[in-house]
């Protein structure tokens, strides 16, 4: 999925792919000056917020360091009641006044609301072959942000509009963990960097690195940053995913027996090391990719018709599988099997980039109308709502050539789980 966003980053920092995720703190700018306008502008932010139901902890303020309660800047009495779930409106004219005086608003998961930004993460977990979401960091005036702190996953920062202080500081514990064996709470000493971000500068800082960003002591002006937070896979997920497998064992789900060097103790030890050598490191990064669901998306119902264009809403890149006569392809837990004629439709359908379908069809034949109609009830397409159209327009070009759509990986050995739906 070809997203100018995600090609900006790499020439920003340097980086010729995702490797570099994790491994030092890195910072660069945009060649692009008009692309951080056109992913989100602060008076956008405003209107995205104005028209969600959105409710405390995903969305806060902070002031002086502190977080404001949520009536504060929420209505307490929407309709003669809260919201579902206790989840009440945004008051703006109460939002509006905190962000007059000096204020930190933050948005956690914004992707979940704007389809720019969903497309956005979506093309950053192509991209890195790991979960990635995003926050946004509206501050006003001279508003103070968050002390120094670290994230348990690797950030990408792209400062959008405005200007913060930021300071980096390497870790004091090498790559600690949310769940850990030992606290983390005394700040790195070495300052990596500290200065201004302004308008298409961009930020890498690896999980454990001590950071924090402000305006204090600025006066009047804003910033608007987004955070994307990449989910990183580590030794210990692997032994947790190791632990969820075990209960397919009828061995591992009986009782310990109370009696130290049991026979049941002896056979547990060898059904334990017999399942870490039957399941690698490598067979967990592929069934964690591809046996993650897709997005939330709008559904295909045939009562609608045909639809005109569609997208790939898998969360992560179909691995196409070209075996000669057929062709497999394996994605959020499932493996379907085609004709090797649909080869070229479904290099376009399942790009990540929108296809107008009948104009494909002049390109790899009219089968691209019925593939498509598979792939969507299988949820790995959706239709191309005005929605994700906006949050593509500029960002994702169209795909109409087989030769645009190259970029999905053909693979020559399974790396998914057994497959549970077979296509035709």
């Amino acid at each position: 999925m070809d997203h100018r966003l995600v090609a900006g980053v790499e020439e920003a920092l340097g980086w010729a792919g995702p490797q570099h995720l994790g491994t030092g703190f890195a910072r660069g700018s945009l060649r692009d000056r008009e692309l951080p306008a056109r992913v989100l502008t602060p008076t956008r932010l405003l209107d995205l917020v104005m028209r969600r139901n959105l409710g405390n902890p995903q969305i806060r303020c902070f002031q002086d360091g502190k977080e404001l309660h949520p009536g504060a800047y929420l209505h307490q009495d929407v309709g003669g009641g809260t919201g579902r779930d206790g989840a009440g409106l945004v008051h703006m004219g109460r939002l509006g006044n905190l962000l007059r005086e000096g204020t930190t608003m933050v948005l956690d998961r914004a992707d979940v609301f704007d389809p720019t930004l969903e497309v956005a993460c979506r093309s950053l977990q192509w991209w890195s072959g790991e979960r990635v979401t995003v926050n946004i960091y509206l501050t006003t005036n001279a508003a103070d942000g968050f002390g120094l702190h670290w994230d348990d996953h690797d950030v990408l920062v792209v400062q959008l509009s405005g200007e913060k202080d930021w300071e980096v500081r390497g870790p004091s514990r090498a790559v600690p963990l949310h769940r850990d064996a030992a606290r983390n709470d005394t700040p790195g000493e070495e300052t990596l960097w500290a200065g201004t971000v302004r308008a298409g500068d961009v930020l890498h800082i690896p999980r454990g690195y001590w950071h924090r960003a402000g305006r204090d002591g600025r006066g009047s002006g804003h910033s608007l940053h987004m955070t994307f937070g990449f989910t990183t896979r580590t030794g210990a997920s692997w032994l947790s995913w190791l632990a969820d497998r075990s209960r397919e064992h009828e061995l591992f789900r009986h009782d310990l027996a109370p009696t130290p060097g049991s026979e049941q103790h002896r056979r547990l030890v060898e059904a334990a090391v017999e399942l870490v050598g039957s399941a690698p490191p490598a067979d967990f990064l592929a069934a964690r990719e591809h046996a993650v669901a897709p997005s939330r998306h709008v559904p295909f119902l045939e009562t609608f018709g045909h639809e005109g264009s569609v997208i790939c809403v898998c969360a992560f890149r179909p691995r196409i599988r070209d075996l000669g006569e057929t062709v497999e392809v394996l994605s959020s837990g499932k493996k379907l099997t085609f004709k090797a004629k649909a080869l070229p439709a479904l290099r376009l359908l399942l790009s990540g980039r929108p296809v107008p379908l009948d104009r494909a069809a002049g390109v790899v034949g009219d089968e691209v109308h019925p593939l498509a109609e598979i792939l969507m009830r299988h949820a790995w397409c959706a239709p191309l709502t005005p929605g994700l159209a906006s949050g593509c327009s500029g960002l994702v070009a169209e795909v109409t050539d087989v030769t645009d759509a190259a970029e999905v990986t053909d693979v020559t050995e399974p790396a998914a789980p057994e497959p549970d739906a077979q296509g035709s």
